[in-house]
């Protein structure tokens, strides 16, 4: 596909300014912003936000199939819809389309199906994965299969599996709508940090530390998951490594957290499975990376692949694009096959009754045409709790901020006080009881 795999690849950059994180790793931040691919230049202090959390923001997904619809998930054990207005932000964001509430601990993860429209998957630190259907905003199921943190989830291409890694030292490939542990992979040689589907090769690719602590990565069959069937030593740093795939060129782009290269690798089905290509370098490190969906890419660049790497040390973030240099103007067919689109292949009900469908697929031959405009709808909620699987998951849900703790703590307060003074005077009543009980028992008439 490439031909010359020495210098196949060129890059592109140019950089934005900016004072907040705004991609996809939000550590230790209330907010986040919301910003135009095509804006350049530094972001002011004030620029509008979305700020509607009451903790730090660990995770942001947008939807595939709205474009102006974001879910996040927070500290504060909560996840939150978002709809960002045409144009953009005007003002800061304070309130949801959507809250919702079923983790009793803060949440980390959150993931889209990859082809039904308003299924979310959350994953909290209570070692749960909710699996939420947004028409009606409550979830729907409940993976409770993890002994630990849940540190990473991966769909296959028509979501029908979940895959995920977990501080247990566990590798599971589970179906999502039974919560069954299809198969299960203990890695104490090869600890794991992040899984990815490798599209439809049956293959999953999990980045992780050696026995000697050294960067790896190990390529598995989904049907067997008793050994890998190739481990890779990368380097010895420390940093996490980010996987990312694309399914359309069969590439696999490696990025370090705290690195300022980015690796890139072919996959096959055969033999050696693994071709190490070349490598971006950098000076900068990042510390996290975004990825533009492929119909957003420049085809007539041959553009195949862009990153959008945050670099927190200048407080910039800079798009990095991946092109496949060739001098014809014509359509590469080659490198931009059908490729998913945004139209949802199922409603919530099909997927959650068994339906499997793979991605409607579309031709970025003419350029992306949006299909006609979705809309999402909150949902009315009314209910007071979550039930699932038997479980009310809103029960005894513990404080999610400072203030509400000292809210909490205070009413507490209150009512111990209330319950003392009650327990007083029904003491003294019981006095006056025993006292007339006494006084009746020696009293003339009862001699």
């Amino acid at each position: 596909r490439f031909r010359n795999k020495q210098s196949s690849v060129a890059y592109k950059q140019t950089e934005t300014n900016c004072s907040s994180l705004a991609i996809k790793l939000i550590p230790f931040s209330l907010l986040f912003l919301s910003l135009s691919p095509w804006q350049t230049g530094r972001i002011e202090p004030n620029y509008p936000k979305v700020c509607g959390h009451q903790g730090n923001v660990l995770d942001i997904k947008w939807n595939p199939f709205i474009d102006n619809i974001i879910a996040s998930c927070s500290e504060d054990t909560s996840v939150r819809i978002w709809e960002i207005p045409e144009g953009g932000l005007k003002r800061n964001m304070t309130e949801a389309l959507l809250e919702l509430h079923g983790h009793s601990r803060r949440v980390g993860l959150v993931e889209w199906h990859p082809t039904t429209n308003n299924i979310l998957f959350s994953a909290g630190y209570d070692y749960k994965v909710l699996i939420w259907n947004l028409d009606v905003g409550e979830p729907v199921k409940m993976i409770d299969c993890h002994s630990d943190v849940i540190l990473c989830m991966s769909f296959n291409t028509d979501g029908s599996l979940l895959t995920t890694t977990c501080k247990d030292k566990k590798l599971r490939v589970i179906e999502p709508r039974s919560g069954r542990v299809l198969q299960e992979a203990n890695c104490k040689n090869h600890r794991v940090n992040r899984v990815v589907f490798l599209g439809n090769m049956k293959r999953l690719l999990t980045t992780g530390v050696s026995r000697w602590n050294t960067r790896q990565i190990a390529l598995w069959d989904q049907e067997d998951l008793s050994m890998p069937l190739i481990e890779e030593e990368i380097d010895g740093l420390s940093g996490l490594l980010f996987p990312f795939y694309d399914a359309d060129t069969h590439m696999l782009y490696l990025a370090g957290k705290g690195d300022g290269n980015i690796r890139y690798y072919e996959i096959s089905t055969e033999k050696p499975y693994l071709s190490y290509l070349m490598e971006f370098r950098s000076p900068a490190p990042q510390k996290g990376l975004g990825v533009m969906p492929k119909h957003g890419l420049d085809v007539s660049a041959c553009e195949v692949f862009r990153f959008y790497k945050l670099v927190t040390l200048k407080g910039l973030i800079e798009p990095i694009s991946m092109i496949v240099p060739r001098r014809s103007d014509s359509y590469q067919e080659d490198i931009y096959p059908m490729t998913p689109g945004t139209e949802p292949a199922l409603t919530p009900d099909e997927w959650l009754g068994g339906i499997n469908r793979d991605p409607v697929l579309m031709s970025l031959k003419e350029g992306y045409k949006k299909s006609p405009k979705m809309v999402f709808k909150a949902p009315i909620k009314e209910k007071k709790s979550v039930v699932v699987n038997g479980i009310d998951l809103l029960e005894n849900v513990p404080p999610r901020t400072e203030n509400e703790l000292l809210r909490m703590f205070f009413r507490q307060q209150d009512e111990i006080r209330r319950l003392k003074e009650e327990l007083a005077q029904k003491d003294i009543r019981i006095r006056q009881l025993q006292l007339e009980l006494k006084n009746l028992r020696n009293s003339p008439k009862n001699c």
